[in-house]
């Protein structure tokens, strides 16, 4: 594991037919967040009728453990930056962890849209709303994350997740001629190569929000398959991020 002074997320590896970047855009150098400096938020609890699968793509959780999910209100979703984060919510009668899995878009700044499970650790589900305060913390995660090529990425399109991990992600970014190149993020939580990235292996590194650094040096092109890489985000100790290249 590395850290970076950047908030990017890396593929290596041969970059459509024309071998170069395309349109992507050199890697634009980011501040990164204090270890304390996660988002917070002041609003209203609600429930759904949740699943756990929602805006943020992920897949149905174990049905055999609590579905403690939450969908995250509009103006607070940034781009889809606060999926897979978890949230520590108190309410009236109580606090629960939860992870960010959904959009609520009529949701106003601050609320929170929760499964049933978790809005009963708050209050009754008849209050239907009540206020809530709530801060996103490292997730509970064990082993490593993943990373996963979307359905329908071929060498001239692709688009990539991160999954499992335990800070939010910051960025992706994929590296070519000795030069890192931004992938756009989509609203989906994916980050996106428009015109491709070739056949594969690519080398990624995935980059948290307080810039420790992930690289996986052997992703295949393998449609909608979560490939654990090496190591996890570590968590966040207040030291400075090292350039990782």
């Amino acid at each position: 594991m590395v850290r970076s002074g950047c908030l990017i997320l890396g593929l290596t590896g041969c970059l459509g037919q024309t071998g170069g970047p395309g349109a992507l855009s050199p890697a634009a150098a980011l501040p990164w967040l204090a270890c304390d400096a996660l988002p917070t938020g002041e609003g209203e609890g609600t429930w759904y009728d949740a699943d756990g699968t929602g805006a943020c793509g992920f897949d149905p959780p174990d049905p055999d453990a609590p579905l403690l999910v939450a969908a995250m209100n509009a103006p607070d979703w940034n781009g889809s930056l606060p999926c897979g984060a978890c949230a520590r919510v108190q309410g009236p009668q109580g606090e629960v962890v939860v992870q960010i899995v959904d959009l609520c878009p009529e949701c106003r700044a601050g609320d929170l849209d929760l499964s049933p499970e978790a809005f009963v650790r708050l209050a009754p589900l008849v209050d239907g709303r009540i206020p809530i305060t709530w801060a996103l913390e490292p997730c509970p995660v064990s082993g490593p994350l993943a990373l996963r090529v979307a359905d329908g990425s071929n060498p001239y399109w692709l688009a990539v997740q991160v999954l499992d991990h335990r800070n939010p992600v910051a960025a992706v970014q994929v590296r070519f001629d000795d030069r890192w190149y931004d992938l756009p993020r989509a609203d989906w939580n994916h980050f996106i190569a428009d015109q491709g990235l070739g056949n594969g292996p690519f080398v990624l590194r995935a980059v948290d929000v307080h810039g420790d650094v992930v690289v996986d040096r052997s992703v295949a092109l393998r449609e909608g398959v979560a490939q654990a890489a090496p190591a996890q985000f570590a968590v966040c100790d207040g030291a400075e991020p090292e350039s990782a290249e």
